[in-house]
């Protein structure tokens, strides 16, 4: 192969893997939550930081890598990114307890947040013109097949190998990739300061991890835990002095300037809502469908191929009648359709039907009659939203600055989506247990299900060891279907928070920059 296709390939991988461990991991949450024990924290409470610290890290960190690779070299940093990441996965699959898991998952959001800005900019700088879009057409497609067959081949790993497979699959995607580097040129900045506000990210982090962590853990502890007020507080107390440090700083993570730009404000707030509702909505369904209605990872991972779908078919279409018609209406309309879909699976009834997916059984792949009329037609209405929303919501962004920030404004916009679901995640959690315990009081009256061992074997969104008997599976089995239904319409409504924002926030029309070039330093 010619040099400039090894070095689409190392880019694909790159930014492949990252995309891959956001979907994939989320089928196998609920196989990891029954055979992966946990020392310091709880089934539910775990798999939560197992999305969460990924995410966080990745969040917190991607405005800086991105000007890491600018001053030290794309190339460099980004095999720095692909190498660290092929170490981390190894980490988690290896990983002996949930708590491990959890550490090296942060190992792995920080590697991914070496890829993502790496991956744009290594095609930026090899290809111009029109071949610069062939070349990024190329690599939004190999990005797209990897979040639209991910999910079904971490199912397939799941039930024939193991949960750890999913995370060594890696591996191999690394080895490839490391190898395809060896051709890309290296590419830098020549005008990059050498300045970065590493205070910025890690205060960033600290906001938005303390506030999860604190959250999720004072839930988990009937809130008697006196680390999880101290975490809440730091968070706090990080969170509100951001935005006075960047004010100070020389040369800040976060220029405030660029948050003149009303567009630019209005799409970051409305991808707060709807990308923070949306990751956790994913993990939070396969943790349904296999821990309460006996979906097997095959199953459950097929059950997410239609939005993928109708994404892949429908995105660009979407945004061709966006750069054509302005982006407030799809922006709209898309996040309400998705609100709609969460909506829809809160008819799900417990008893509804599992998909069991055998790889060597044909038949099984056949949909079973749960699926097509209590899930089908919520992932249906969502997918369509979904490709609505995304490419329309690049256009506004990319619409709201200066060409010249156009790369911060998408790393910012990168951090955004991912800070967000850290943050709905544990205001989810905090519903779901609120809800599920009373909910299962009411439904075993004579049970003791506030003592300690209780909650530690009966839990949220997960099937009980049968030995506790079919009256409390059965119990549990409702009462994590009401805990879900309630998370799915506060879902619903931050879906349709970021509808709201995005329709009395954008002006009618095609955007323009409404930001002066010289505003921003």
């Amino acid at each position: 192969m010619s040099p400039r296709r090894w070095t689409l390939v190392a880019v694909a991988i790159g930014s492949g893997v990252v995309f891959l461990d956001g979907t994939v991991v989320n089928v196998a949450l609920d196989t990891i939550g029954r055979e992966l024990p946990a020392v310091f924290v709880g089934r539910l409470e775990g798999l939560t930081y197992v999305s969460a610290a990924y995410l966080t890290v990745l969040a917190a960190l991607l405005v800086l890598a991105g000007a890491l690779g600018d001053r030290y070299g794309r190339r460099r940093v980004f095999g720095i990114g692909l190498a660290w990441f092929g170490v981390a996965s190894v980490a988690c699959g290896l990983a002996p307890t949930l708590d491990a898991l959890v550490i090296a998952r942060l190992m792995q959001g920080a590697a991914g947040a070496l890829l993502v800005p790496g991956s744009l900019a290594i095609i930026t700088a090899t290809w111009e013109g029109e071949e610069r879009g062939r070349a990024i057409g190329v690599w939004a497609a190999a990005t797209s097949a990897f979040t639209l067959v991910g999910p079904l081949v971490g199912g397939l790993l799941v039930q024939a190998a193991s949960w750890r497979a999913v995370f060594l699959v890696n591996v191999p995607l690394v080895v490839i990739g490391i190898y395809a580097l060896r051709y890309v040129p290296e590419s830098r900045d020549e005008h990059a300061s050498g300045r970065f506000d590493w205070l910025g990210a890690a205060v960033l982090a600290v906001g938005v991890g303390g506030l999860a962590f604190g959250a999720t853990r004072g839930q988990q502890g009937g809130w008697t835990d006196p680390l999880a007020y101290a975490a809440i507080a730091l968070g706090v107390v990080a969170i509100v002095s951001f935005p006075f440090l960047m004010a100070r700083r020389p040369y800040p993570l976060v220029p405030l300037g660029i948050f003149r730009s009303r567009a630019f404000s209005v799409v970051n707030a409305a991808t707060l809502l709807i990308y923070g509702a949306l990751y956790v909505n994913l993990a939070l369904q396969q943790l349904f469908l296999q821990g309460v209605l006996g979906y097997s990872p095959t199953g459950a991972a097929l059950a997410t191929i239609p939005p993928a779908i109708l994404l892949v078919l429908l995105s660009t279409r979407f945004g061709r009648l966006a750069g054509r018609l302005g982006s407030r209406l799809p922006l709209t309309l898309g996040p309400a359709l998705m609100a709609a879909g969460a909506l829809l699976l809160v008819r799900v009834p417990s008893g509804s039907g599992g998909w069991q997916v055998v790889a060597t059984e044909p038949a099984s792949f056949v949909a079973p009659a749960g699926f097509l009329v209590d899930v089908l037609p919520a992932q249906l209405v969502s997918g369509l939203g979904l490709a609505m929303m995304v490419a329309p919501l690049s256009t506004a962004l990319m619409g709201s600055v200066p060409v010249r920030r156009a790369g911060l404004a998408s790393a910012i916009n990168n951090a955004v989506s991912r800070a967000g679901a850290p943050l709905v995640g544990a205001v989810l959690f905090i519903a779901l247990s609120a809800t599920f315990y009373p909910t299962l009081s009411a439904l075993l009256p004579g049970m003791d299900t506030a003592s300690p061992s209780f909650r530690a074997a009966v839990q949220p969104l997960v099937r009980p060891d049968a030995s506790l008997g079919p009256a409390v599976a059965a119990a549990a089995r409702e009462a994590s279907t009401a805990s879900f239904h309630l998370a799915m319409a506060v879902v619903a409504a931050l879906f349709a928070a970021g509808a709201a924002v995005s329709w009395f926030g954008l002006r009618p029309g095609v955007q323009v920059v409404d930001l002066a070039d010289e505003d921003l330093p």
